[in-house]
């Protein structure tokens, strides 16, 4: 086994700093605007706004931050429904909880690994059915590629029931020529330390409902009444983006472009590299759709090694590698959880986190770098392919 401590550790997804930061950080300084709110967060607000061409934003802590106040907008409470896709992040879903909501998780489809619009049709005919509807609907962007989002806003919108796009790994992608996060009633961004922006930690809360944000701006400070003394008539939460990071977000989204750009390259490279090689399957990029490529995520399907072993090999070279998001309905905490399938007897979330892996993808990957994760991919193949063959001819000889 190679001792991964004489190699440089390749990593995931790591922050990647344009250069730009430290002018609006010392105009923050300068100015001493070190608390909460700022000229910055105004600024970041309205420049994401702009970017993406929606109504209006809200700085805050963190996307989970962001989605539990969309939460709140929409009135969620105790014993509420909320569908929400399987294959994420827990953070998706604990908002739900923080509400003493009740998730429903909906499984994937195979051409976005988003959520699957007949799992989420037979769960609405079942609330129907039962006589509660949902009261919200968290739709994931996985990985940077948005979900078939004409067919769940149909389905919705015939419910009647509210779209929250939980964006947080897509901002930079497109669906039919429009800026994901911006199909639901909310969106929201994440800039967390490994995103492709980020602001160390930090989310952002976007909608065309103007009204609607500008409660969110006052539950995210406190839920302070306008009264000259500390009033408080509502719970808040101090869900505020400090006014450095927000300039650190500026100078972050100057450079978005290039950085798509950059993980989509990377991209390209994987799957001109490996897409030869037998079982591997890349993450599909939906007819009429833009992905950021935030990760590049592929599949092992009936290759001479699989997903775990693969990641061990990696490992063994010094170099992160992640497997595909555990679904929620699969994780102790939601044990018992209602959960719809994509098809009766096809999980296609559990399916990918079984075969898929992430690979290295930051924006700050150098060629050199990814092409010694590519040559140990296929090393790997080789030596486990040689391997099995060395047994089963030991077996037909004996």
């Amino acid at each position: 086994m190679i001792n991964k401590t004489n190699k440089k550790r390749i990593l995931l997804s790591p922050p990647h700093m344009s250069g730009y930061e430290k002018k609006y950080i010392n105009e923050a300084f300068q100015t001493n605007w070190i608390a909460p709110l700022g000229p910055n967060v105004d600024a970041f607000e309205n420049e994401i706004a702009n970017y993406v061409r929606a109504g209006d934003a809200v700085a805050v802590s963190s996307g989970t931050a962001a989605i539990h106040l969309a939460l709140c907008l929409l009135d969620v409470k105790e014993g509420d429904i909320v569908f929400c896709s399987s294959l994420t992040f827990i953070a998706s879903a604990n908002p739900i909880i923080y509400q003493r909501a009740v998730p429903v998780f909906i499984d994937s489809e195979p051409d976005t690994w988003n959520m699957s619009p007949l799992a989420l049709e037979k769960a609405f005919k079942d609330a129907f059915q039962e006589g509660k509807l949902p009261k919200a609907v968290i739709v994931v962007n996985l990985y940077g590629q948005s979900a078939k989002m004409d067919e769940i806003i149909s389905i919705c919108n015939h419910y009647h029931v509210p779209i929250i796009e939980d964006a947080a790994e897509s901002l930079g992608s497109t669906y039919k020529g429009k800026p994901s996060g911006t199909f639901g009633r909310f969106g929201i961004f994440s800039f967390n330390g490994n995103k492709i922006i980020t602001t160390s930690g930090g989310g952002m809360l976007i909608s065309n409902d103007t009204v609607a944000l500008k409660k969110a701006r006052f539950l995210a400070a406190q839920a302070r009444d306008p009264a000259p003394h500390y009033q408080h008539s509502k719970i808040g939460y101090n869900y505020r983006l400090s006014n450095i990071l927000a300039g650190i977000g500026r100078a972050q989204l100057e450079i978005l472009d290039d950085r798509v750009n950059t993980r989509r390259l990377i991209f390209d490279r994987y799957s001109q590299e490996l897409s030869e090689l037998p079982g591997i399957s890349f993450m599909p990029e939906l007819e009429n759709t833009f992905s950021n490529r935030w990760l590049t995520a592929l599949t092992f399907n009936g290759a001479e090694i699989t997903a775990g072993e693969l990641l061990k090999a990696l490992e063994n070279e010094n170099i992160e590698a992640r497997p595909v998001w555990k679904p929620l309905h699969l994780q102790p905490i939601f044990k018992g959880t209602r959960y719809y399938s994509h098809k009766e007897n096809e999980n296609i979330s559990e399916y990918l986190f079984e075969s898929g892996i992430c690979l290295p993808s930051g924006s700050n990957l150098t060629e050199e770098e990814q092409m010694n994760v590519i040559n140990c991919i296929k090393d790997t193949i080789n030596h486990f392919s040689k391997e099995r063959n060395v047994i089963h001819n030991e077996k037909n000889l004996g």
